[in-house]
């Protein structure tokens, strides 16, 4: 068990107090005034998923009298205009904990996320750790993201509306480890912020090879993290680091998700890493969750300030270290997690703007209608928009000329947002994009009764010494299962059926599931051992058949289970 001790952080600053001179009746002597503590801040992003526009929905703030609010939050141009009015007056320097790219809206991902890169460029961000999202579309398209270049590595054409220019600000993978043993980007950097030196150690989640197409990541190794980390902080000392910090794409979960005020009751990855680090390594901006929280925590014998800024641009964690100015010791360090509010930034908008004419068209199409929402999971499981794509794909793939499908899949983590139709019940291309952004295509494979069975066994995971339930197989109308969480490995799956007929182990069953999953993706090795593969063709374009028929929306239940 780690031993970690969480406090809700103060927003009081600290203050020095001078002793009053006595008056004795002999000559008063001059005091010298005591140095200055000398105050540098760091502004910390993650999970901005190219949320270019301000989101939609409004996000659940809890206020500092307990309260909530909601409120519409976030957007590029907001974003840049909120960390230039944080910054006035302050020695400040600006990083990210990944995923600022992949899983994005039409308008970034339609082309290729460039103008996310460049948003965010302007924006004033310095130094960005890679999280599993940066490598959606492969090692060679992120090199192009970070140097510039209009390379074709994908389906997609490059530099469609214009040249993409190199990012105005430096990836980070110190445990992205190349067939060469070198890092696939710098590991640290160290940044003289004032009088002060700040070395930064970037990373990805040791688990990022299973979270994206294997293909993508071939000859690439992700190691630990805490490891990583310990073995960095040597060579930041010597370069006269002051203090070190780390931007790690793992994290926390807190309730409630967007608890600004600290992290009460944090769990999740996060966690055991953090009793592991160097106690040189005093702030952690993390990432991942997509929680929010900022707080102080005790771990590994050192205290440490951990932050989060949730996810999509909705916040900004305001991070203050205090130096003595003598020594240059760190002898505070707080955060804030600030709303992104402001006017936009007027550079940043017309970029926004250039890009939203330049998707208009593909986005307002309109691809078919639903009588009511088909809804996301917040926790990954069984939800309606994942059984209307799963039933999409079977459909696209049933028959004999497509995969002879039987049973299709989608997993619940890669069903991104809730598809709402609008108010006459249409349903346009910008939303099923939203809903599927990453341009996967369809697998049919063979695989039998008894290595279905193996797959679904594979979609639990420990967290907090509990099995939970990890981004669930969604399965297409026809097929059920059960599962109980209380059973041991290799037992939990307790039924399968399809069309009301229990699964026969011996049987060869054909099931479609996107590409990703088809190589083992999200941990679902036993995909990869299927047999007689034929492609299925693009999964955005099943889904937008599938709605030309005007489908009801799935009702009831396809999995069930629990303790």
């Amino acid at each position: 068990m780690t031993n970690v001790r969480i406090s809700r952080l103060s927003l009081l600053a600290s203050s020095l107090a001078l002793g009053a001179c006595a008056t004795t009746g002999r000559p008063t002597m001059s005091v010298a005034a005591a140095p200055v503590p000398v105050e540098v801040q760091i502004l910390g992003l993650n999970d901005f998923h190219g949320n270019l526009e301000t989101p939609q929905d409004p996000v659940p703030l809890r206020n500092a009298d307990g309260t909530t609010s909601k409120i519409r939050a976030g957007g590029a141009a907001q974003l840049a205009a909120t960390l230039k009015r944080l910054r006035a007056g302050q020695q400040s320097v600006t990083v990210a904990a990944g995923d600022l790219i992949g899983a994005t809206p039409l308008v970034s991902a339609y082309f290729l996320d460039e103008p996310t890169i460049r948003a965010l460029s302007l924006a004033g961000l310095d130094l960005a750790a890679v999280g599993n999202h940066e490598f959606d579309k492969g090692g060679a398209e992120l090199r192009r993201m970070q140097q510039g270049g209009c390379d074709k590595h994908t389906s997609r054409t490059p530099c469609a509306v214009e040249p993409h220019q190199p990012a105005g600000f430096t990836y980070l993978a110190a445990n992205v480890i190349t067939a060469g043993g070198s890092t696939f980007f710098p590991g640290t950097a160290v940044r003289q912020i004032g009088p002060v030196k700040v070395g930064f150690i970037g990373m990805t989640l040791k688990e990022t090879a299973t979270l994206v197409t294997p293909a993508g990541v071939a000859g690439l190794d992700f190691a630990d993290e805490a490891g990583t980390a310990n073995a960095r902080v040597p060579r930041l000392k010597a370069e006269g680091a002051d203090t070190i910090v780390l931007l790690l794409h793992q994290g926390g979960r807190v309730p409630p998700v967007y608890d600004a005020l600290g992290c009460d009751g944090l769990s999740g990855g996060i966690v055991p890493i953090l009793d592991k680090l160097d106690p040189a390594i005093r702030v952690v901006v993390s990432g991942h969750t997509h929680h929010a929280y900022a707080c102080d925590v005790e771990a590994g014998g050192a205290p440490r300030l951990l932050t989060s800024a949730g996810k999509n641009g909705y916040l900004v964690s305001d991070i203050r270290l205090t130096f003595d100015p003598a020594t240059r010791r760190l002898t505070n360090a707080k955060a804030s997690n600030v709303p992104v509010l402001a006017e936009p930034d007027s550079q940043v908008q017309a970029l926004v703007d250039r890009y939203l004419a330049a998707a208009r068209p593909a986005a307002e199409r309109v691809v078919g209608r639903l009588s009511r929402p088909a809804l996301k999971d917040p926790d990954d499981g069984d939800s309606s928009a994942g059984k209307l794509i799963a039933d999409a794909q079977l459909a696209a793939t049933r028959a004999a000329d497509k995969g002879g499908a039987e049973i299709a899949f989608i997993n619940s983590g890669g069903v991104r947002t809730d598809l709402v139709p609008r108010a006459d019940g249409s349903v346009t291309f910008g939303q099923i994009f939203a809903t599927q952004p990453f341009g996967n295509n369809l697998v049919v494979k063979s695989l039998t009764g008894a290595q279905l069975k193996a797959l679904l066994e594979q979609g639990f995971r420990e967290a907090g010494g509990k099995i939970v339930a990890s981004s669930l197989l969604i399965p297409s109308e026809g097929f059920a299962y059960r599962f109980d969480v209380s059973r041991g490995d290799g037992r939990r799956i307790t039924a399968m059926t399809l069309n009301g007929r229990p699964i026969d182990p011996a049987r060869t069953y054909r099931v479609t599931v996107n590409n990703f999953l088809a190589s083992g993706g999200d941990g679902y090795s036993v995909l990869a051992q299927g047999r007689d593969a034929v492609d299925g063709g693009p999964d955005l374009d099943a889904l937008e058949a599938w709605l030309a028929g005007n489908p009801k929306v799935p009702a009831g239940k396809r999995i069930n289970g629990g303790a």
